[in-house]
């Protein structure tokens, strides 16, 4: 069981970070995710509903946490909120 604050379950996938209202999924993988063949599948669902998944390896969020900061503040600046959650 996992007790992330900032995880969140899109159509039946625990992902590791969602905002909702940008439609942005944030995925922290180790090494057994590369080449996953059955992420791939997950990831074309999620966007087929509307979601941007972005991936970072555990060693780049590690290493070099700034980098991957700027390129979510930098997703999170471009995406336009989701119709139905708007004002």
């Amino acid at each position: 069981m996992r007790s992330n604050p900032g995880e969140g379950q899109v159509i039946g996938y625990i992902c590791d970070f969602v905002c909702r209202e940008k439609r942005l999924i944030i995925e922290v993988d180790g090494g057994q995710h590369n080449g996953s063949a059955a992420d791939a599948i997950r990831d074309e669902r999620l966007r087929e509903k509307g979601y941007k998944i972005l991936r970072f390896w555990n060693n780049d969020v590690l290493g070099n946490i700034e980098g991957v900061l700027t390129i979510i503040q930098t997703e999170l600046a471009e995406a336009a909120p989701h119709p139905t959650l708007s004002p």
